[in-house]
Order: structure tokens, then C-alpha cells, then sequence
């Protein structure tokens, strides 16, 4: 029987190894081109995401799709590597989800780490056209983001509240900035649908105004003469016996009519079940999922400790640069467009890096395919050359560090959302972030057109306003997008190329 069983064995083995090579050509035939065609920053990829998976392969559904978005604006790190991580999960497995993000985030990776050697050995200032092609990609990067966050917010928006709240989000995250500020507006967001889907305030309101009403009558009724009063009465009371002859003036109310208010507002496919899809479900227990997630907040705990416990002179420098790039992924929340500013605190502010390499690092990732966060390659690599160390070995620590947070949490978190997606609370909260999300897209439009412009004499970056021409190319990547299907890396170029122009004009 041994023998057989080992027979059996050997023969399974064979057939899974065909079983993964189907299904990693399956997504390498997928997902091959996007590390190299997704221009444009987290914005815009989940609008490739979404014509890509949604529309034309059909991976998951518009609802599955939305769920997705939500999970990942909810938690932090990369936004669109998550997105395209759990897709690439709930179809084809870990490994699947794994080989697509490598897929993703490696040619980018690859390329910056070029680029910081290059940028290691310049000089102090760049030639001036080359601030010009920088300002210029910046500037068609504002009208992409913008056109995708206008897309995005025509189907987060659903009813006055939703609009209400993209609109508050993305005014409130251009008025602050702070590390606990957009979780917290995306929380709020979250919260106010819920609460207003359950009628919770709708109900206390209306008692309130009915009771106010009442007081008013009563002391109305108080204030006039009795012989009014009298007559009223009387009036009142041939009114009743003549349209209400019954003993009572209340009609029965059924059980269904009074829980009414107790159910969520909304239309009634809304309110019914979720019926998920078998192949669009991720077959992991919460049990699991919430063992991945306390195990990641124990390494993480585990490396701050360490950081800060190791006697003089301190850790190494490469440990200091894992454990911040590892502390960055944890509580940086919103995507690219916010880990890119708040990376200047993690390693500018350390004296690894110059002001003037960061913000290079800012103009290209910007030009770059793929997710933002690769421009903590750029920033590891510089700062293990500066040490006295290896390129490489800089490089690839600030790329673990800073992706593994992210992908972990959204991993375990795919676990739980198995147990509670079809929760009607759970959509409604869902509704929120999304909205929430969107909004704050429109605040990292925002902060890259104010630093968009670069010179010379103002390289930690100026408004696009400064100067209408590069205005006028955000306005030409917007409107080639909306009305002319320009896609997003030819607006990129074209950007370049019109801020080549402006340099030759002004400088001849």
C-alpha cells in the first residue's frame, strides 16, 4: 500500500507542476505589459485595471471590482499594487498573485535603479532642459490623474451623500497633511454612509422636530380664547365621528410596516444578500487571515524595538534603512501620491539623500510605468552609494521593506473580508472609503501641480501656476484624454515634448 500511495504521489506531482505552469502563462498573458505600459500613478491604474480585469478579461465583477478598491485605500501601503495583487489572488492563488506583482513592479524597480546610479554621479545642477522635460512630465501627470479621478468619481458617487463626501474629503485633505489625517477622513467617510443608510440620525431627527411640533401646538392652543377653543373642539370632534366611526383613530400596523425604519435606505437590489460568485472567492478562514495579520504587526513591532534599543553608534545603516522604509509602508496611508512627500522625512531628513536627488527621484517616478513606490529603489540605492556601500544591496532592501507591508496586510485582510463581505453594514461602510478614496485623488492632484515646477533656481519645486505654459499642458493631457482617447503614457510624452519646446522658445 505504501508503495502505491508513493506510485500515486509521484504521479500528482507531474500534474500540479502542469497545473502551476497554466496558470503562471495565464498570468504572465495577462498581466505582462502593465509594469511597462501603466503610466500615470495609482489614479490611473485603477482605470487600466478596471477595463482590463473588468471589462475585457472578466476576472472579477464591477461590484468584486469595487470591493477591492475600497480594501485597498482602507489599509496602508501601495494602493494599486494591492489591487492588482488580490485580483490576481482571488484567481488564480497566491502564487499567481505573487508572480503578477513581480510582473508589475520589477520593470520599474529595475529602471530607477538605473537612473540612481546615473543620478549618483552628476553634478550639483542639471542642465536647464533637462528641468524643462521634468516640469513637462509633471505637468500632463496632473491632467492624467485629474481625468482619472474625475472617472473614478462617476461610479463612486451614488446618491447626494457619496457626492457630499468626495468633495469634503478632497477639500479636507488639501487643507492638512499629517500621517493619522487620511486614514481618518477615509474612517469618517465609511461612518457617514453607514449612518445614514440606517436611518440612525433620521429617526431621533424626526422625533425631535415632531416633538418641537407638538410643544408649538399645544402652546398655541394654550394662548386662545376658550369660546375659539370650545368651538374647535367641537368641530374637531363632529370631524372625527363622521370620518373615523370606529372606536379607534390609529389603524393597525403590521410587524413588516414597523420594522421598516429599522432597515438600511436604499434600493431594494442594494439591500439584498450578496451572492458571490464561487470563483470569485478567496477560499482562506478569517481564522487564518487573522494570523498573517498579528504575525505582521509583530515583526513590525520586533524591527522598531531593535531600531531603537541597539547601542551606539546605532544600527547599521542599512538596517535603519529597511526599518524606516518598513515603518513608511506600515502607516502611509493613500498610495503613491502620499508616500512620495512624506518618503523626504524618512531619508532626506536623515542626511542620506539631497533635497536635490529626492526631487529628481519625484520628476522621473512620475514619467515612470508602474507603482510609485519604486522610488524607494531610487532612494536605497542612493543612499547605500553615499554610504560607502553596495547599489544592489540598498536597492533591494528599501523595495522589501517598502512593498511588504502593504501586500501582508492585504493578504490577511482578503481572509477576513471572506466572513464579512456579504454584510449589509460591511457595503454600506464600503460605500464610504470608496468615495472617501476617490476624493483624496483629487488632493494628490493637488500637491504634485504645486511642487510640479522645477528649475534651477527652486529645486524643491514650485507651482505649475507659476507659469501658464504649464497649465496649458495639464489642460492638454486632461482634455486629449476626456475627449480625444489619448491614452496615459502618450499624454506623458507629449507633456515632455511641449516643456522641450518651452525651453527652446524662451532660451533662443
Amino acid at each position: 500500500m505504501s508503495s502505491t500511495g508513493a506510485a500515486e504521489n509521484s504521479g500528482d506531482l507531474p500534474r500540479r507542476l502542469r497545473a502551476l505552469a497554466r496558470r503562471g502563462w495565464k498570468v504572465l498573458r495577462v498581466n505582462w505589459h502593465l509594469g511597462v505600459t501603466a503610466f500615470g500613478g495609482p489614479p490611473v491604474h485603477f482605470k487600466i485595471f478596471n477595463e482590463k480585469f473588468v471589462q475585457r478579461s472578466k476576472w472579477v465583477d464591477e461590484q468584486v471590482f469595487q470591493e477591492i478598491f475600497s480594501i485597498s485605500q482602507s489599509l496602508s501601503g501601495p494602493a494599486s499594487t494591492k489591487m492588482l495583487y488580490c485580483i490576481n489572488l482571488l484567481h488564480g492563488g497566491f502564487m499567481a498573485a505573487l508572480f503578477s506583482f513581480l510582473l508589475w513592479s520589477l520593470p520599474g524597480a529595475i529602471g530607477m535603479f538605473g537612473l540612481s546610479i546615473g543620478v549618483s554621479s552628476i553634478d550639483e545642477n542639471l542642465p536647464r532642459i533637462v528641468y524643462a522635460l521634468l516640469s513637462g512630465l509633471n505637468s500632463a501627470t496632473v491632467g492624467v490623474i485629474a481625468l482619472a479621478a474625475v472617472e473614478l468619481s462617476q461610479k463612486a458617487i451614488t446618491d447626494p451623500l457619496t457626492r457630499i463626501i468626495v468633495f469634503v474629503t478632497a477639500a479636507a485633505g488639501m487643507l492638512y497633511n499629517a500621517l493619522w489625517y487620511f486614514p481618518v477622513l477615509m474612517l469618517v467617510s465609511g461612518v457617514a454612509t453607514l449612518v445614514n443608510d440606517y436611518r440612525w440620525i433620521h429617526r431621533p431627527l424626526a422625533a425631535l422636530v415632531k416633538s418641537l411640533k407638538r410643544k408649538r401646538a399645544a402652546h398655541l392652543e394654550a394662548g386662545r380664547p376658550n369660546t375659539a377653543t370650545a368651538r374647535s373642539s367641537h368641530e374637531l370632534g363632529s370631524t372625527r365621528s363622521q370620518t373615523q366611526p370606529g372606536p379607534s383613530s390609529e389603524l393597525p400596523v403590521s410587524e413588516d410596516e414597523a420594522n421598516k425604519n429599522e432597515r438600511p435606505s436604499g434600493s431594494t437590489a442594494e439591500n439584498e444578500p450578496r451572492i458571490v460568485p464561487q470563483e470569485l472567492r478567496f477560499n482562506m478562514s478569517w481564522k487564518t487571515g487573522t494570523v498573517i495579520i498579528v504575525s505582521f504587526f509583530l515583526s513590525f513591532i520586533v524591527a522598531m524595538v531593535l531600531r531603537s534599543v541597539l547601542p551606539a553608534p546605532g544600527p547599521p545603516i542599512l538596517y535603519r534603512l529597511f526599518s524606516n522604509m518598513y515603518l513608511a509602508g506600515t502607516i502611509i496611508f493613500g498610495g503613491g501620491p502620499v508616500v512620495i512627500p512624506l518618503l523626504r522625512e524618512y531619508v532626506v531628513a536623515e542626511g542620506w539623500v539631497s533635497a536635490r536627488d529626492f526631487l529628481i527621484g519625484l520628476a522621473l517616478i512620475q514619467a515612470f510605468p508602474g507603482p510609485n513606490f519604486n522610488i524607494a529603489v531610487f532612494l536605497g540605492s542612493l543612499t547605500a552609494i553615499n554610504a560607502g556601500h553596495s547599489s544592489v544591496a540598498g536597492a533591494l532592501i528599501a523595495w522589501i521593506a517598502i512593498f511588504s507591508p502593504g501586500l501582508i496586510l492585504v493578504h490577511g485582510t482578503m481572509g477576513l473580508w471572506s466572513a464579512a463581505r456579504n454584510r449589509r453594514w460591511v457595503k454600506s461602510v464600503l460605500r464610504g472609503i470608496n468615495a472617501g478614496a476617490v476624493g483624496l485623488i483629487y488632493t494628490a492632484v493637488y500637491r504634485i501641480f504645486m511642487v510640479g515646477y522645477i528649475d534651477q533656481g527652486f529645486q524643491a519645486g514650485r507651482s505649475l501656476g507659476d507659469d501658464p505654459w504649464w497649465v496649458v499642458i495639464t489642460a492638454t493631457s486632461y482634455v486629449g484624454g476626456r475627449y480625444f482617447k489619448l491614452n496615459a503614457p502618450s499624454a506623458i510624452v507629449l507633456g515632455g515634448l511641449m516643456g522641450l519646446i518651452r525651453h527652446g522658445v524662451v532660451n533662443a
